[in-house]
């Protein structure tokens, strides 16, 4: 298996946003066959060459720096704010963090399993706007930008994959 489309968890704190009013939310899976601790996962979520691009936008873009040790604190839940996130939840096995703007979500989760370990990776988008009749909408912006963010959250969960398989 390498990364597949997937409901979330009946557990997931992601779950808040699945079914609000015009939000957008999804949820990605893939497995390792090695115990992998989920402090290990956000930390190798938030550092691999691919998401340091997104750190480096975030910096220049919105003047919002981080770095590998603010990552590792992050992971170790010593940290609640990382880039342009704030930490909105969090338990043992998952995170969720909210953009400073308050419009979209992120969220990771890992379960181990017999044979390894099972990552989770979604987002949620919030409405900021109000279609023609009034009701919530997410924008023109997000749903030209809708593909492109399909395939950048398929490629950030294969990225954090091989980061901890060759670990």
């Amino acid at each position: 298996m390498l990364i597949e489309k997937c409901s979330t968890p009946p557990n997931s704190i992601l779950n808040k946003y699945v079914n609000m009013p015009g939000a957008y939310t999804d949820s990605y899976l893939t497995e390792i066959p090695a115990q992998v601790s989920f402090s290990d996962y956000v930390l190798a979520f938030y550092t691999t060459p691919l998401f340091k691009v997104e750190r480096l936008i975030l910096k220049i873009v919105v003047r919002k720096p981080s770095t590998d040790q603010e990552a590792r604190e992050l992971a170790d839940d010593t940290r609640s704010q990382f880039a342009a996130w704030t930490v909105e939840d969090r338990s043992a096995n998952q995170i969720l963090m909210c953009d400073f703007a308050g419009s979209t979500r992120s969220w990771l989760m890992s379960i181990q399993t017999e044979n390894g370990t099972r990552l989770y990776f979604g987002s949620a988008v919030v409405p900021q706007h109000r279609s023609k009749d009034g009701g919530p909408s997410l924008g023109f912006v997000f749903r030209v930008l809708l593909g492109f963010h399909k395939i950048y959250s398929v490629l950030l969960l294969s990225s954090a994959r091989t980061r901890l398989l060759y670990r």
